[in-house]
């Protein structure tokens, strides 16, 4: 029988297929994880910041997850937000004066091109 992967690495497997240029929510991620909230998602991606290069985890385009309002949702010290609009900006994703990303133009669509729990290297 198939171990089930730790939770943050199931999680950071999923947002690595969400694609350049399209958003998912926290909620939406924590849907296709099948075992945790919405919140549970932004810890994982929060602790990203724990981890370094070295463990593996720079390509998880963290950036990518904002809130089910189609916002960014403040981070730590307030520069994260700055950061993460910047990033989206770069990748062609678009904001409305209220700082608001359209989820039906820049959604995405939540299909995985890979399955996430075969894939992870369980520790």
């Amino acid at each position: 029988m198939d171990e089930e992967p730790r939770l943050y690495d199931l999680i950071y497997a999923i947002v690595r297929q969400v694609p350049p240029g399209r958003v998912a929510t926290y909620g939406q991620v924590a849907r296709i994880a099948g075992r945790c909230s919405a919140q549970m998602v932004g810890f994982a991606l929060a602790a990203l910041g724990t981890y370094s290069i070295r463990d593996g985890f720079a390509d998880v385009p963290w950036q990518r997850i904002i809130n089910a309002q189609g916002k960014i949702s403040p981070h730590g010290f307030g520069m994260g937000g700055h950061v993460q609009r910047q990033l989206l900006e770069e990748e062609g994703i678009e904001f409305d004066s209220s700082g608001v990303i359209d989820l039906e133009r820049f959604g995405w669509d939540g299909i995985l091109s890979t399955p996430v729990r075969s894939r992870i290297n369980l520790i």
